[in-house]
């Protein structure tokens, strides 16, 4: 259940049918069909006999209701005020209602303050252009004709018009034919023969039906003004229009033809437009209709017992199968769980396993927890070889040094100024060693403080080589440096020379008398490259990856004073990494070791900027 460099394998490993995501999907997915199966059946069941036997009565019910509220529009000059007539509608048929302008804006609503309109609007209610009067349940193109304006006959005049009617239908019926009186919204009554033909209508015909009261004289002569211009043909710009809105009446261009009476489409829709102009201060706004369910908490079901029967069955096997599927998912994913929740509770010490016993995600989440405590196993184990080598490398200088001064506090030995010189380089090692800590702990703390500034690498090379040429001549080796000129980098000088002496001392150590160590700068387009070359023993192969370790020794047998403190190439790959560069090294055994050094570098700083 591991990856090739020993950690745990990528999830995309895992077969699509065994994975977690896959199982709890397919899981969901049968409970989801199983629930809407059964819902869709019980729904077809029981509500299709319910929905066809109120269709009809829904759609009676929202006719109804649109023509109460175009009534309403065609007899008000704005809505305010519907609001009551909106909340007795929506008790009655028991609906929600809304109106809201064309623009969006609420106007009344008969459910609660902030409920959210229905999705789709159900209709418009614009009297000025849709009819739902003249035929009941209907919605025809035209003008509402309760929207009467200024054509509303006054108490008298309905009178008057309403004794004209009537003798005329008597007139009719006298001489063997009929008719009816049929009053429009406006108060004016209009005598409609029944059978009667042309002749008997023309004799009962009175000058007075087709009369306008005071009332519609202003408002005829206005419509008359508003339709200058819309005739063409061989119509004036002046013309008159029958009380009843129903005949349009012009006067011809040849002197003795008047009186004509004119029904082309053209004239119709001069006379709408006209009248739509005319009306228009008289009625409300557009607005649009939405329609909804009323919001109601009802007592119980209203069903009957085999329907309740039906539901109850249905709901508990649905219940009885979900929980069944959902119980056998569950023990199999809790198991592995559980198996790990009690190996983490274990005592640290115990570094407890867990079995990977499937191939899913839970298998690689153990796989990952066993690959947890085997690093954890092998950090504490580093962690006691440390402390033991640090209590090591500081108790010889000390018992050098404590031996040393009870010696001479016994009088046995002289502090002749050869033993102050072997104890001054004891606490010179011993203070070396904890600067080489201190140095560690801040770096893995992150409190390492780096003062950077621009660096030439020629003048870096040159003074580290400065420093160890003489000790390099004590040993007998040759110490050459080169760098690239104009190689600049952004580093604190004091840790970069620091980085650079700890490799060429360890270079210096390793190489033998009449050998070469090489201090050299590149540069790339992006890099600036550091290297220390050394023509020593080299370096194992199996002993390369940890040559960065802390208290790591090539050689155990080597003394502290031969081999260093095993801290110097920690401290280089802290600082290195801490200016966010890498340090690697290259060797094999005979042929010595490289230790190279990769930088960002920058471009030359700008005269007078250091």
């Amino acid at each position: 259940m591991t990856g090739p460099d020993g950690g745990t394998p990528p999830v995309s490993r895992i077969p699509w049918r065994k994975s977690l995501l896959v199982r709890l999907l397919l899981t969901s997915v049968a409970i989801a069909m199983l629930s809407v199966g059964a819902t869709a059946w019980l729904a077809v069941q029981l509500t299709t006999r319910a929905i066809q036997e109120e269709r009809g009565q829904v759609l009676s019910d929202d006719s109804e209701l649109l023509s109460r509220l175009s009534g309403y529009a065609a007899t008000h000059a704005d809505w305010d005020g519907v609001e009551s007539t909106v909340r007795t509608l929506s008790r009655t048929l028991d609906r929600r209602i809304a109106l809201t302008t064309a623009y969006g804006k609420l106007i009344a609503d008969s459910a609660a303050p902030g409920t959210a309109l229905p999705a789709r609007a159900s209709a418009t209610v614009d009297p000025l252009r849709i009819d739902t009067y003249s035929e009941p349940g209907a919605q025809l193109a035209g003008i509402d004709p309760r929207a009467v304006g200024p054509y509303r006959l006054s108490p008298g005049e309905v009178r008057e018009v309403s004794a004209t009617a009537g003798r005329r239908v008597k007139c009719l019926t006298q001489f063997g034919g009929g008719g009816h009186i049929e009053r429009m919204p406006s108060g004016r009554t209009v005598a409609i023969p029944e059978g009667t033909s042309e002749t008997v209508v023309s004799q009962c015909a009175d000058a007075a039906d087709n009369s306008a009261m005071p009332s519609e004289s202003a408002a005829l002569e206005a419509l008359g003004k508003l339709m200058t211009g819309c005739l063409s043909g061989d119509l004036k710009q002046v013309v008159k229009v029958d009380p009843s809105l129903r005949k349009l009446f012009g006067e011809d261009i040849v002197p003795g033809m008047s009186d004509r009476t004119i029904g082309d489409q053209q004239t119709q829709n001069c006379i709408d437009t006209a009248r739509r102009t005319q009306l228009d201060p008289y009625v409300a706004a557009p607005a649009t209709l939405y329609l909804g369910d009323r919001e109601q908490q009802r007592s119980g079901f209203d069903l009957s017992p085999a329907n309740k029967t039906k539901i109850v069955g249905v709901t508990g096997l649905v219940l009885a199968v979900t929980i069944t599927l959902t119980a056998l998912v569950a023990v199999r994913l809790v198991r592995p769980l559980r198996a790990l929740t009690a190996a983490a509770r274990q005592p640290p010490e115990h570094h407890a396993r867990v079995a990977v016993t499937t191939k899913d995600e839970t298998g690689f989440l153990a796989a990952a927890f066993n690959d947890l405590t085997a690093r954890r196993e092998q950090m504490e184990a580093q962690r006691k070889a440390m402390v033991s080598d640090i209590a090591h490398e500081l108790r010889t200088p000390l018992t050098n040094i404590r031996g040393w001064l009870e010696v001479t506090r016994d009088g046995l030995l002289d502090p002749d100024p050869d033993l102050l010189a072997s104890l001054h380089d004891e606490a010179l090692q011993l203070q070396h060693i904890i600067d080489d800590l201190s140095d560690l702990a801040a770096g893995d703390a992150g409190t390492l403080r780096l003062h950077r500034e621009p660096l030439a690498a020629d003048e870096l090379i040159g003074q580290v080589a400065a420093a160890h040429r003489s000790r390099a001549e004590a040993a007998d080796v040759h110490l050459r440096a080169d760098a690239d000129p104009g190689l600049w980098m952004d580093a604190d000088p004091v840790r970069m020379r620091q980085v650079l002496g700890n490799l060429v001392s360890n270079a210096l150590r390793h190489t033998g008398a009449g050998g070469t160590v090489a201090l050299a700068a590149r540069q790339t387009a992006n890099e600036a490259i550091l290297t220390v070359r050394d023509t020593g023993d080299g370096i194992a192969p199996e002993d390369l990856p940890h040559v960065f370790d802390r208290f790591w020794r090539a050689e155990k047998s080597r003394s502290r004073r031969t081999g260093g403190s095993g801290l110097g190439l920690s401290i280089v790959r802290q600082l290195v990494e801490s200016h966010g560069g890498t340090v690697a090294a290259d060797s094999a055994p005979g042929r010595g070791a490289v230790f190279t050094v990769r930088l960002p570098r920058v471009g030359e700083p700008e005269e007078g900027g250091l």
